[in-house]
């Protein structure tokens, strides 16, 4: 028996379902950080009209995150609920700036240490390893090989029984024994001066944000970046840079100016470069200046020399006063070297012309 279509019931998906499939896959589009904050659903007949707000983290491009939730809405809610979407409509209703990570904080290291203490970084000694490792394996195999050849009836090597027979001729008191105590006392002392030194002498130790981070800054690098630093002040032409673990030696070449003043500038510019270096101890400064064979001294510049403009002459009776002028005037400079006419007034022109002068 077939029942007929009208007669089997019919199917009918609430708005409010429609609403919470369209947030599920619109949160399932979302990149990380976004969240949805509201969604609406309208229903007729067999088609179905969604809208969903949501937030997204800054930055990010909203064009691409909102064509990414689009179509995984309309997508997911026509397949789940069996209704078309024409339209799905996608609102940025908010940005959200995530937040920073937590940085782990330093442990505080030991009084007078700057930064965090941090576990000291050993060298491999790969090299003396090696050596050590081989010259004992060699010296016990040639022992292991003679030892295993006299068990099985063979005759012990040439260069032990020499070396035995060397051994018992000689004593404490002589040169060669004594020698070879002190190189054996030296090869001693180098070793475990390996043990136990950490070694890396040319790395200069760094602060540690963290117990478990270990870092170095090789000692020429560090004297590389002061180097530049200190060419770079103006005057300076010439600069040698030594950095150890307590202090740094600067000698810069001053090429022009003052000694005093470069020497004080390159004094501001490396203080405020050594904290840059991020060490775990700053090193102190100490800077000396010399000049260079070519240094010069700023000098104020010269004014160009004025020519005065030619003065008026006064005159005397028609005359110039400088050749109206007595002897004793002239003989004080009173007369110009291009006066040729000599005195010709009588006693009393001398003091009007003194005046006038």
């Amino acid at each position: 028996m077939t029942v007929p279509a009208a007669g089997r019931g019919t199917t009918t998906v609430a708005p409010r379902a429609v609403r919470r499939i369209a947030e599920r896959a619109a949160a399932e589009a979302l990149p990380d950080g976004g969240s949805v904050i509201r969604g609406s659903a309208a229903v007729r007949g067999a088609s179905a009209r969604i809208a969903v707000g949501v937030r997204l983290p800054y930055p990010v491009r909203a064009d691409e995150a909102a064509q990414r939730i689009r179509e995984r809405a309309e997508t997911r809610t026509a397949a789940l609920t069996g209704l078309s979407v024409p339209r799905a409509e996608v609102r940025v209703d908010a940005l959200s700036v995530a937040a920073p990570p937590p940085v782990p904080e330093a442990e505080p290291g030991l009084p007078g240490d700057e930064g965090g203490s941090g576990p000291r970084i050993w060298a491999q000694r790969r090299v003396p390893a090696a050596v050590l490792a081989a010259v004992g394996a060699a010296a016990c195999g040639l022992l292991l090989v003679d030892v295993i050849a006299v068990r099985f009836g063979g005759a012990p090597a040439g260069w032990r029984t020499a070396l035995v027979d060397w051994a018992a001729a000689h004593g404490p008191a002589d040169t060669a024994v004594r020698l070879a105590g002190v190189g054996a006392a030296l090869v001693g002392a180098w070793l475990l001066s390996c043990a136990l030194l950490p070694g890396l002498r040319r790395r200069l130790r760094m602060a540690a944000p963290a117990p478990e981070v270990r870092a170095a800054l090789d000692r020429t690098a560090a004297a590389r970046i002061l180097r530049e630093r200190a060419l770079g002040v103006p005057g300076v032409v010439q600069a040698r840079v030594s950095v150890r673990r307590r202090r740094a030696r600067v000698r810069a070449g001053v090429g022009y100016g003052r000694p005093e003043e470069v020497r004080a500038e390159v004094v501001r510019v490396l203080g405020a470069s050594l904290p840059e270096l991020g060490l775990r101890r700053t090193p102190a400064l100490r800077v000396r200046v010399r000049r260079e064979p070519g240094w010069r001294t700023p000098e104020a510049e010269v004014p160009e020399a004025e020519v005065p403009e030619a003065a008026e002459v006064p005159t005397v009776a028609g005359r110039p006063a400088a050749a109206a002028s007595g002897p004793h005037d002239r003989h004080h400079g009173g007369a110009q070297d291009g006066d040729l006419d000599g005195p010709q007034d009588g006693p009393g022109d001398g003091p009007r012309n003194s005046g006038e002068a």
